[in-house]
């Protein structure tokens, strides 16, 4: 990856999921304006924060898909990722933002 570019894979929702009051989502259901969990997988030399392996919280809509080797992946800007999460900290272990 060049400059400030990261790519990240996600996992396509396949499974339906259920909502706080226990109404069934069929995995069908598109819902708008909704953030998304991905991996990085790499990441360019101006990059400074986030790292190949970081889990990260960004818009899904209106990013540039690429297919490497069979695998889908999106190419963004850092500046476009909402969030960061780390497996660990100073406190202990666990997903923390």
């Amino acid at each position: 990856m060049l400059h400030d570019r990261v790519m990240i894979r996600i996992e396509r929702e396949t499974e339906e999921r259920r909502s706080s009051g226990g109404i069934v989502i069929p995995a069908t259901v598109k819902m708008a304006n909704r953030l998304v969990w991905g991996e990085v997988c790499g990441s360019g030399a101006n990059a400074r924060s986030v790292k190949t392996g970081d889990k990260v919280l960004f818009n899904p809509e209106d990013q540039y898909e690429v297919e490497v080797q069979g695998q889908i992946y999106l190419v963004l800007r850092e500046r476009d990722l909402h969030a960061v999460a780390t497996q660990q900290t100073e406190h202990g272990t666990g997903l923390y933002l």
